[in-house]
């Protein structure tokens, strides 16, 4: 089965040709992290446009790349939720002209549930129940994938301060591998009666006061000690709960997905965690932790084999629950 699949709900225009949820065959992406680096971050209107100015074209490379006509097109699926709603809505838009257009079935997509798809792409014998540590922009979840399309978020989440350049992930983790940290004592949360949530707003404001602290008293800031002492601390945040929730579930499987996964220190501090537990780790390749059209494509594959397709009344939306399908 050939789905057309298509991922707008950020800077990243993506087209991808997948086979059978495992096998890709074409994967377009336009960037537009160069243009938003002007603003030091995504401005929704621009991205929007541009998706409009990109999103066609794209759609034949991805064909052409993948060596197909249109009437070799058996489905098209897209994401549909949540992200940028000017940015989604373009994505959805195009889809639903081309599954009208083509007379094949229109699939919606959680974008997360990509995220963690795209570990079936790197890893063929890839297969739930596992649990899935979903660490991408504004969405951090754990969460217990016990079938393909059968999903439960067992905790969630309840660059710029550094003067590193938007986007501020690779940058950040190229700093924090300049020194072993240890310089900064940072806050960890807990959030009371929910032991594997997580809240990143007293580490974030402690990193402003202390750049701001520095700033203010003409002192030189450590910008490498405090990216890695960031770090770790969020990974301090996210192994544990993720191997608690491995304990919690009594999988022996923990599978890594989205942007913040290509983070070194998390990634390192994983696989130490996961073998002292014996347990099985699965971390996708850095091109399959980013925003992407065939992680749509593979998660879209299982969502159609469920029976889960969309008519024309498909909507976008900014905020979605992993766990709900229009």
């Amino acid at each position: 089965m050939n789905i057309l699949a298509f991922e707008s709900s950020c800077d990243e225009t993506a087209v991808a040709v997948v086979r059978d949820g495992r096998q890709v065959l074409s994967d377009a992406i336009l960037s537009q992290a160069d243009m938003h680096a002007l603003y030091g971050g995504v401005v929704p209107e621009i991205a929007s446009r541009k998706h409009v100015q990109a999103i066609a074209a794209l759609s034949d490379k991805a064909l052409a790349d993948a060596g197909l006509t249109k009437k070799d097109v058996d489905a098209v699926a897209v994401t549909y939720a949540p992200g940028l709603i000017g940015a989604v809505l373009v994505g959805v838009s195009f889809a639903k002209s081309a599954a009208y257009a083509l007379g094949v079935p229109l699939i919606p997509v959680h974008h997360v549930r990509g995220h963690i798809a795209a570990n079936y792409l790197a890893f063929p014998e890839l297969e739930p129940p596992f649990v899935a540590l979903a660490i991408s922009g504004g969405n951090t979840l754990i969460v217990d994938v016990r079938d393909y399309t059968d999903m439960t978020v067992l905790g969630a989440k309840a660059a710029r301060v550094l003067g590193l350049p938007y986007p501020g992930g690779r940058p950040m983790d190229e700093l924090a591998q300049q020194s072993a940290g240890g310089k900064y004592e940072l806050p960890r949360a807990h959030v009371s009666g929910a032991e594997l949530d997580m809240s990143f707003s007293g580490l974030k404001t402690a990193v402003v006061n202390l750049a701001h602290n520095a700033q203010q008293k003409g002192e030189a800031l450590d910008a490498p000690a405090l990216a890695r002492d960031f770090a770790c601390a969020v990974s301090g945040e996210l192994v544990p709960r993720a191997m608690r929730a491995l304990e919690l579930t009594g999988h022996t499987k923990l599978v890594a997905a989205g942007g913040v996964a290509a983070n070194s220190v998390i990634r390192a501090d994983l696989e130490r965690a996961c073998r002292r537990a014996g347990v099985e780790l699965f971390l996708p390749p850095l091109r399959w932790c980013g925003d992407n059209g065939a992680m749509i494509g593979a998660q879209g594959y299982y969502e159609y084999q469920a029976g889960r397709t969309a008519g024309l009344e498909l909507n976008a939306y900014a905020t979605m629950d992993l766990g709900t399908l229009e």
